[in-house]
Order: structure tokens, then sequence, then C-alpha cells
């Protein structure tokens, strides 16, 4: 379920704002034991959604490293690689 929930911290280029909410969408998702809220629940679950996008935003910006940036590509080329190992038949 938190498949999406990557390291978004010192990359170059810089999390957007899709990457950020999609990694919300998945915390709300696994906190709430929701894949799909109810038309009961769809309120609190959206608006959960939006805060701690909003919070994971401004952590983003606020963090400082001294590392310089990875590189998207080839931090996904990495997780390709594992994957196919991991799931190799």
């Amino acid at each position: 379920m938190c498949r999406n929930i990557h390291t978004l911290h010192n990359f170059e280029p810089r999390a957007t704002d899709d990457e950020i909410r999609a990694s919300a969408l998945q915390y709300v998702r696994k906190v709430s034991g929701y894949t799909h809220p109810s038309r009961a629940n769809a309120e609190a679950f959206e608006r959960a959604v939006d805060e701690v996008a909003l919070a994971t935003a401004r952590l983003l910006g606020d963090l400082v490293t001294s590392t310089p940036p990875k590189d998207r590509e080839v931090e996904a080329a990495k997780r390709r690689e594992r994957a196919a190992q991991r799931f190799a038949a």
C-alpha cells in the first residue's frame, strides 16, 4: 500500500507537488486503513491528505544538507534493479 512513499529530500530536480501529494495520499491510506474512503469519510480523508502534503512540502523546504543532490534517474534505476532481483523467477 505504501509503494509510492519514497525519499523526496535532496533530489535534483526537487520533488514536485504531485510526488508530495502521492506520498501524502499513501500515508493517509496506510494510517486510515482505507484505500478509498466511504462518502461519509471522504471529506476528512481529503482534508488529511491536503494537510499531510502541506506539512511535507514545508518540511522539504526547511531541510538543509551538505551532501550533493541525488540524481532521480540513477536512484530509479537502482530501485528497478533491486525489484528485478527481488521478484526474479
